[in-house]
């Protein structure tokens, strides 16, 4: 049976959340009246965002002190409910083809060295920048800016002495009266306080603008009220990209924390390797609790019901992540959202969507929260998706599954030592929105697909290889020479990844960006296991095996996947019935032959939606950044850039009344160093 802990959230709970606040269903129309049609917005319903907005002039140029803010993104997800949902409606599908370049910022300068790190992906590639009363702040590798939003000049810069600012985002706090708004970010193992209007660091704040990190934090902080939250990393911006739990299963502890947002004291922390005397305690055999690092929630930023009073944390897998023989047990709450209490980071529920989990299948999103209308009643819900490729709508104050989920027996592998659970959790609706299994007989491509020769070779691949594949969580077995790779479906990187989801509350529907791809392999002896090294090593690790893709043709070298058609997708999900209102490729390969290249480009991003009826989205491998209706699916605008959008877009108005849609597009690509930066787009005048 599936398990949802509800450790009995207590009544009347509810923190203060500066000016983001939750709107009430009653505001929606006083609100629309006070909004002139110079600076066409949509409002939608409760906990879609939350504003207190205030008129516009008819001439759509807005005063600092009388902006809505509606206009602006105020924090990585735009609200606090990580809908992405932007109220503005001057670009429309019946437009958008007029959206044009309207200024960049490139994050290395001329007259500066090259930004450079010991990852050089996590340089400024996944970026999404914030506007806050008609200010932009971000990130830009070696400095955090404030800019115009309608132009991109500096308003100030601040250098970085050492490290690296955050590569994904900053965070605003609005002040609370005595204390001024404040920028927050991390570097390093810091996180690191400036003052918005002038980017000096807050003195105050820990010592000298800054507290250490025992253990670091890549994402940009979630902030609710004069609380900041952060999860957990195993390193900070401008440190080397590690990940010491894939194939250890003893270190760090990978624990969230909560900061005052005056002084840099620590509010709490909430333990996610669960102690003696607290939930899912009981899970963890053979006392594999102790010293475990893992479960951490490494989500770009949280998300948070401030009303009630709720933070919620999409934990990872415990290390190991490939093997659990140490562990055994459902090992809860890895893999669970985890809602957690405010003030105290206290645990009220969680729910698993993985047992014990050997996949390193994590929930890299924060979930999006929701309202959703089933017969009449109002339930307030939310949405996590993860590389497993499910999508579980649950009642985001006890947890409990919106649309039910089964409990549905899956293979155990032959891994010696190993403990497998029997059953995996599986929701009735929605279905699942990446591919999650795979029948020779219906899903190979066939020549309509790809060509004759690619077609012959996959089969002739399949015949001579003969991959082991038994539906969702298939296995890796061990390697001998008798036993065949495991073909597993989605591969380790999803499925969903930390792009998550955009929601539209006018329409209630969920928008998703997945990969179909594939992970190939075995589980192999781990050479640095011994007697010696028993407590902080594993016996086996993951090994890899032939891929399940080979060359278009003779003449071509890139390998084209065995597995039918169309290799990442983009979905919206009806959030009141749980199912899929439409589906499309995201994406070309141009590697296909002619007429056959619309079949999705997997790539790493997540979508943004606004009331104007558009879902903008990178997330591809093909340089572009689309725009796609949003109540039926269809492409209606692309750009072409030198490089790969993985990071997630933004809308918002500037001072002058005009919408513009921005996003960061600096990863690969054709372009060479030195086009990296940040582009905004608005209309073309008529």
């Amino acid at each position: 049976m599936t398990r949802t802990r509800n450790t009995s959230l207590a009544p009347g709970i509810s923190v203060a959340v500066s000016r983001y606040r939750t709107a009430r269903r009653g505001q929606r129309f006083s609100l629309l009246a006070a909004l002139s049609a110079a600076f066409p917005i949509s409002i939608g319903p409760a906990i879609a965002f939350a504003q207190d907005a205030s008129s516009i002039p008819a001439s759509g140029n807005v005063e600092h002190d009388e902006r809505s803010p509606a206009a602006d993104w105020p924090m990585y997800h735009r609200d606090l409910a990580g809908t992405r949902f932007s109220p503005l409606t001057g670009i429309t599908p019946a437009n958008v083809d007029r959206l044009e370049l309207t200024w960049t910022y490139m994050f290395n300068r001329p007259d500066r060295e090259r930004i450079s790190g010991p990852s050089s992906f996590e340089l400024y590639q996944q970026i999404t920048p914030i506007v806050v009363d008609g200010v932009m702040y971000m990130p830009s590798g070696d400095r955090v800016v404030a800019l115009r939003p309608e132009t991109g000049q500096e308003l100030w810069v601040h250098e970085l002495d050492e490290g690296l600012a955050s590569f994904r985002g900053v965070s605003y706090w609005s002040g609370n009266g005595e204390h001024p708004p404040r920028i927050f970010f991390t570097s390093l193992r810091k996180l690191i306080a400036l003052d918005a209007a002038d980017g000096r660091r807050v003195e105050e704040f820990g010592g000298n603008g800054e507290i250490a990190l025992e253990v670091p934090y890549a994402g940009a902080p979630t902030i609710v009220g004069d609380t900041i939250v952060i999860g957990a990393n195993f390193f900070g911006p401008g440190e080397r990209h590690i990940g010491p739990q894939l194939t250890e299963p003893r270190g760090q502890p990978g624990n969230s924390r909560a900061f005052d947002a005056v002084t840099g004291r620590k509010i709490w922390e909430f333990v996610t390797i669960p102690r003696p005397g607290e939930p899912g305690h009981e899970t963890w055999g053979n006392e594999s609790w102790r010293d475990r690092t893992g479960n951490n929630a490494w989500a770009f930023a949280l998300t948070a019901d401030a009303d009630a009073g709720l933070v919620y944390m999409p934990l990872s897998s415990p290390g190991a992540n490939y093997y659990g023989g140490d562990r055994p047990g459902n090992n809860e709450p890895s893999n669970s959202v985890v809602a957690v209490d405010i003030e105290t980071g206290a645990v009220r529920w969680y729910f698993q969507n993985i047992r014990h989990g050997i996949w390193d299948y994590n929930l890299p999103p924060a979930p999006a929260l929701f309202d959703v209308d089933i017969e009449g009643a109002t339930i307030p819900a939310l949405a996590q998706t993860g590389k497993s490729g499910w999508m579980f709508i649950l009642n985001r104050l006890t947890g409990e599954p919106v649309f039910g989920v089964e409990d549905v027996p899956v293979p155990a592998g032959d891994v010696p030592g190993e403990w497998y659970a029997p059953t995996q959790p599986i929701p009735v609706r929605p279905p699942a929105v990446s591919r999650v299994d795979f029948d020779p007989d219906t899903d190979i491509v066939t020549a309509e697909h790809t060509s004759a020769a690619h077609a012959e070779a996959c089969r002739a691949l399949w015949n001579e290889v003969g991959y082991y594949t038994a539906g969702p969580y298939t296995p890796f077995n061990l390697r001998t020479d008798d036993t065949p790779p495991s073909l597993v479906f989605p591969s380790l990187t999803g499925g969903v990844n930390w792009g998550g989801v955009a929601v539209d509350p006018e329409i209630n529907y969920i928008f998703v960006n997945s990969k179909d791809e594939a992970s190939v392999g075995w589980t192999v002896p781990n050479p640095r296991y011994s007697e010696e090294t028993a407590y902080s090593q594993v016996p086996y690790v993951r090994g890899n095996g032939p891929r399940f893709a080979v060359p278009l043709d003779d003449e071509s070298e890139q390998a084209i996947p065995c597995h039918a058609p169309p290799w990442a997708n983009l979905l919206a999900i009806d959030a009141n019935t749980g199912e899929i209102v439409w589906s499309v490729p995201l994406g070309v390969n141009e590697a296909m032959p002619e007429g056959k290249q619309d079949v999705g480009s997997p790539g790493y991003g997540g979508p943004i939606v606004t009331a104007g009826g558009l879902v903008f989205i990178g997330a591809t491998g093909d340089e572009r950044f689309r725009a796609f209706d949003s109540r039926n699916g269809e492409e209606v605008w692309s750009y072409r850039f030198p490089h790969n959008v993985t990071a997630i877009p933004i809308s918002y108005a500037g001072n002058d009344g005009r919408q513009y849609v921005a996003v960061t597009a600096a990863r690969g690509g054709s372009g060479g160093p030195g086009r990296e930066g940040l582009y905004v787009f608005s209309l073309a005048d008529d």
